[in-house]
């Protein structure tokens, strides 16, 4: 079992996004998404360490030290990047000024839950700007995945994980399938699976009901 890669599932993502979005882009596979803009797609990464306008990945030996992203990864600039407080950009996630976010997880239940900030016993500093993030932006995309290193399923009918949120995604991309739902009272449906992925290994790899 392999399907998409992490750059394949990033280049889903990406898809998703409209000209003129506000987008913020998790940790891990989700930084991936900005290497993947549709063309003719013009929008604004944003950065919850005060930064809007990112550019993608900056290639071998053009990394400056000194621009990272929230994530602490290395970004570049563009020529309308803009640099505000921490405070600010948060003021743009709380006041509902972002349209999407693309964020990793652990666990994502059949409800639209989510669980991506700790496991329990491991030492973590705290969740960071995810919850934020999941209470202010207008939707969320998880990429994530389908099963963890032990073969457990991580599309759950309940997350075992402490939440980040209740009810919040909106669309969950794995490496085998894409789901998502019309509303936050729908069930997710199934919209694709990867090559050589069949209904069948799908569902048992999955313990969420979906349409």
């Amino acid at each position: 079992m392999t399907g998409w890669t992490r750059d394949q599932m990033a280049a889903r993502a990406a898809r998703e996004l409209e000209d003129g979005f506000y987008v913020n882009l998790g940790i891990g596979i989700p930084t991936l998404v900005a290497n993947h803009i549709p063309a003719g797609v013009d929008l604004m990464l944003h950065s919850e360490n005060g930064i809007l306008g990112l550019g993608p990945f900056p290639l071998a030996g053009e990394a400056d030290a000194d621009l990272i992203n929230a994530g602490k990864e290395t970004i570049t600039e563009l020529d309308r990047t803009s640099y505000v407080s921490s405070a600010e950009s948060f003021a743009m996630v709380r006041g509902g000024h972002i349209d999407a976010s693309v964020l990793g997880a652990m666990e994502v239940s059949e409800d639209g839950d989510l669980a991506n900030w700790t496991i329990p016993g491991k030492l973590v500093k705290g969740p960071g700007g995810a919850m934020d993030l999941v209470a202010g932006v207008r939707r969320v995309i998880v990429l994530m995945e389908h099963v963890s290193k032990d073969g457990a399923p991580k599309f759950r009918d309940h997350c075992t994980l402490p939440l980040t949120g209740a009810n919040v995604v909106d669309m969950l991309i794995t490496n085998l399938a894409v789901f998502a739902r019309s509303d936050r009272h729908s069930p997710f449906r199934l919209l694709e699976t990867a090559p050589g992925i069949g209904l069948e290994e799908l569902r048992a790899r999955t313990s969420a009901r979906f349409v």
